[in-house]
């Protein structure tokens, strides 16, 4: 099944989600406008706003919150790809233009900005304070996130708790805040609140593991970005870890990264990584986390909600991009 069907529960309110996002972009600075539309074109999965409906779908369907909330986690989600973008010098997102490469820094970290604050004004709309405290503790632990990805660039002594903490920050702490505030906005029982923030942990921990191996295997045009971008920009995923922990001899990552030529060299450690079958463990704990996030559910009402997001933990490991 593709993504589309697997969100089939939800399908109906998705448009008034688009709807929302679009209006985003009524603003009365034309120029800003035409930026809000360049960036939120190019489209996405939109499974954090789904994942917000799907949490509330099995108890009381509030969709006055809840598509509100729904919109405000993809403008998150979408601003933090704005500032990333910048940060990282990327010049192509999904198959287009990044607004740093076509514009500049400055005009990037506005847009973002922008996103940030429109994102907190339409959650303030659901009028629940836990909620919007919710938010703005996403918000802290994903800026607490890009900056332990930024200040450790090229640092190979890192470890696989230092990783987890990076994922967590900037990927899977948004799956959580979407799947808690829904069932929150939707008046779940409290087990079930926990159960649900527990499954949007550990699915967005697996989604980010998988991001991080399609950076090695995937296709550059699928992907949206080249092929091992990230350890050419200096950042540590996964696979490097499990290669250093494997390494018996000298550090590979460790010798890249001091070697001064990183751009050159990285495709000799790619090639590395690739033949280590550390591919393979990766996918291995990324798995280990989908069965958490299943095992979370066991505390939902059966139905098409639960149904979806457990399907949706097959389908974050089979992902192409």
């Amino acid at each position: 099944m593709n993504v589309t069907e697997l969100l089939s529960p939800v399908a109906n309110e998705m448009p008034a989600v688009e709807q929302t996002l679009a209006s985003v972009a009524e603003v009365q600075y034309p120029l800003l406008g035409d930026l809000i539309r360049h960036v939120m074109s190019k489209g996405g999965k939109r499974l954090r706003p789904a994942l917000v409906l799907l949490a509330g779908r099995s108890f009381d369907y509030n969709l006055s919150k809840l598509i509100p909330m729904a919109s405000a986690m993809e403008l998150l989600h979408t601003a933090t790809l704005v500032h990333d973008d910048m940060i990282d010098n990327a010049v192509v997102r999904r198959g287009r233009s990044t607004i740093n490469s076509v514009w500049n820094s400055g005009t990037a970290v506005l847009v973002g900005d922008y996103l940030f604050a429109k994102s907190a004004d339409l959650v303030a709309t659901t009028e629940n304070v836990y909620v919007m405290t919710l938010f703005a503790r996403t918000l802290m632990r994903i800026c607490n996130g890009e900056l332990r990805q930024l200040f450790t660039t090229f640092d190979w002594k890192q470890t696989r708790e230092d990783y987890y903490e990076k994922i967590y920050g900037k990927t899977a702490s948004m799956f959580a805040t979407s799947t808690e505030s829904g069932a929150i906005l939707s008046n779940a029982p409290e087990r079930v609140t926990k159960a649900l923030h527990d499954y949007g942990y550990n699915l967005g921990m697996a989604f980010q593991i998988v991001d991080d191996i399609l950076d090695y295997t995937g296709d550059s045009d699928e992907v949206g970005k080249p092929v091992a971008s990230d350890l050419r920009q200096g950042t540590i995923t996964l696979p490097a870890l499990l290669l250093m922990e494997r390494s018996s001899g000298e550090n590979p990552i460790k010798r890249l990264f001091e070697s001064g030529r990183v751009e050159e060299e990285a495709g000799l450690t790619v090639e590395m990584i690739r033949q280590a079958g550390v591919i393979d463990e990766s996918f291995t704990i990324a798995r280990e986390f989908c069965n958490n996030a299943i095992d979370a559910l066991s505390e939902l009402p059966h139905g098409e909600a639960k149904r979806s997001m457990m399907a949706l933990a097959d389908y974050v490991l089979e992902r192409t991009y």
